[in-house]
């Protein structure tokens, strides 16, 4: 064990974790150079085609230092914001993380949301500063940042470039350096702290495992604790980096357990694993709780079970995705489906489509609100339809966040006039070396999950960063925001909205939807609605075929004849076919806008 290391590598998004550890596996010789490719640990295609970790991946390595080979067990782990759960997962199995910073960017909003994760865990932290080869690298300054950050001198933080392999073996040799072994745990029994899990149609549920304690061999009989689930182990082994079986996993090692049981939702991130049914669980960490709420329905109503089955499957390795049954008459059957951000549900929606073939209809996202009625009872909403009637609402409450954006001084005019826009107010302002400002507001979650990102990175062309925290609940003027369309209500579309924006809402999203949605042969009517007065209204064009072109002359009431005719003809046709339906792509463009 006094040979092992466990870590993680934390940073904010694109600062070059997967770089990083792709040359420590090239390095350590985990896998050859010929066969190892750009950010080998992230192995979804959505990780690649966007340029961001989303799932953590493990990995073991071996490395010679003065004479003695080590074991060093990493974990590359996220860096959006959407996925920060995915740190606090990995720190709980780690005794030390690599804190890594881009030199072209600095410090980041995320760069110091993760620090404080690691402190909270009371990891011993290695500071480093990626991208020195860049022409554009502020090295020096970035390295002072950071060094004044963690109190510690400049020269323990050690300069590196992932891609050009300048120091990486030092980085290797500071981890053995710094990062202490595991501790060794008295007591036989195994057990071992659940991370991460997977699926395997052979194998049953796959838990991805800390060992804290004794060691595991397959064949033996295990009890998830917390569920009291039992199960036999049908094999154990290491990350090197795919699945590598083992004879049996030690006190102080991160592997994998394929436990054999077939029900994907029995076992828990953060439940205890043990040979002894009787053993006392292991101290868990906090789980983050969804703060979206998007509903998932599918286009084709037979494929509701698939779709469970789908949710079900992606929660065993996304636990912080919560989801229940819901009904709607327009909809029929789908799923209100809990997330830690908006990006978060666009990542989810898109593994349902490509990882299982569904094409979903989707809802526009919203936070979860109080509602205090007329008898003073309380009301919990988590979605638009389920709003009460405004007559029979006493109190409105809402959630509201801690906003910390980082950006360089340039920008700080813009980036105040936007969070003054959103409503909240500044709580302080922090100033770093090399001219960057931390602006700490407090706001409504609501204006943050659609369009910030956007917004942000515009007025500070694409410098800030941000992070956001829950800070509590607090009372808003808030309204339900329907939208018809040929006079039905489209629930999909409905949101909630501050009521002194609601007309400016209102005419973005009929606007929005007039570019949206496909002329019919009559005109179609678009229009925003509060507790079921009209405040804005936009008109989709009918198709017009030109009945008049065969006549040639004549009086005119030949052509108003025609003319007429076809005007009557369009208002059965309007009559007949009662709902337009909207296509699935008009409800994905405006949940995106």
């Amino acid at each position: 064990m006094k040979n092992i290391r466990n870590f993680s590598i934390i940073s904010h998004i694109d600062h070059g974790k997967s770089t990083l550890a792709d040359r420590m596996i090239e390095i350590t010789g985990t896998v050859s150079s010929e066969k190892i490719g750009e950010q080998m640990l992230d192995s979804m295609d959505l990780e690649r085609e966007r340029g961001i970790t989303i799932k953590m991946q493990p990995v073991r390595m071996k490395y010679s230092l003065n004479g003695e080979e080590y074991i060093i067990n990493m974990i590359d782990t996220p860096g959006h914001v959407d996925f920060s759960y995915e740190v606090s997962r990995s720190l709980a199995a780690v005794e030390g993380v690599v804190l890594l910073v881009d030199a072209t960017k600095g410090i980041q909003a995320q760069t110091l949301a993760n620090l404080d994760f690691a402190k909270r865990q009371n990891l011993v932290i290695v500071p480093a500063v990626n991208k020195i080869d860049l022409p554009n690298a502020m090295t020096e300054d970035v390295s002072n940042n950071l060094a004044e950050l963690l109190g510690i001198d400049s020269s323990e933080v050690i300069r590196i470039s992932a891609k050009k392999n300048i120091n990486v073996d030092k980085l290797l040799a500071r981890v053995i350096e710094k990062i202490p072994a595991p501790k060794k745990v008295e007591g036989e029994d195994f057990k071992g702290l659940i991370f991460d899990s997977e699926y395997d149609s052979f194998k049953g549920v796959v838990a991805y495992v800390r060992v804290v304690s004794g060691s595991i061999k397959k064949g033996e009989k295990i009890y998830l604790l917390s569920v009291n689930a039992k199960g036999e182990v049908k094999e154990v082994g290491y990350f090197i980096p795919t699945f590598s079986p083992q004879n049996i996993l030690n006190c102080g090692d991160i592997g994998y357990i394929a436990t054999g049981i077939k029900e994907a939702g029995i076992i828990k991130i953060g439940d205890t694993i043990s040979n002894n049914k009787e053993a006392k669980p292991l101290p868990g960490y906090k789980e983050l709780n969804p703060v979206v709420f998007v509903s998932f329905y599918p286009e084709d109503t037979d494929d509701y079970n698939l779709l469970r089955e789908a949710l079900d499957r992606i929660r065993l390795t996304d636990p912080a995705i919560t989801f229940e049954p819901e009904f709607k008459e327009v909809l029929g059957r789908g799923f209100r489906c809990g997330f830690l951000g908006s990006l978060h549900a666009e990542i989810i929606s898109e593994r349902l489509h490509r990882e299982f073939n569904l094409d979903l209809v989707i809802t526009s996202p919203s936070v979860v609100y109080k509602i205090i009625d007329g008898k003073g009872d309380e009301m919990t909403i988590m979605s638009p339809a389920d709003w009460p009637n405004g007559s029979n609402i006493k109190q409105i409450l809402e959630p509201w966040v801690r906003l910390e954006v980082m950006t360089p001084s340039v920008y700080i005019g813009g980036v105040m006039e936007l969070l003054s826009s959103m409503g909240g107010k500044v709580i302080e302002n922090k100033y770093f070396k090399g001219d960057k400002i931390l602006v700490v507001y407090e706001v409504p979650l609501r204006k943050i999950i659609t369009g910030f990102h956007d917004k942000i990175k515009g007025v500070t062309q694409g410098y800030a960063s941000f992070n956001y925290s829950l800070i509590g609940l607090r009372e808003g003027d808030l309204v339900k925001l329907e939208v018809l369309v040929g006079g039905n209500v489209e629930e999909v579309f409905s949101q909630i909205v501050d009521k002194k924006e609601a007309y400016n809402e209102g005419k973005k999203i009929t606007e929005k939807l007039k570019e949206l949605l496909p002329s019919q042969q009559f005109a179609l009517a678009i229009q925003a609605a509060i507790y079921g007065k009209i405040i804005a209204r936009e008109t989709v064009k009918a198709q017009r075929k030109d009945v008049t072109a065969p006549l040639y002359g004549g009086d005119v009431t030949r052509k108003r004849k025609l003319l007429d005719k076809q005007k009557k003809g369009k208002k059965k046709l309007q009559e007949r076919m009662g709902k337009i339906r909207v296509p699935p792509e008009v409800f994905f463009n405006v949940f995106k806008k």
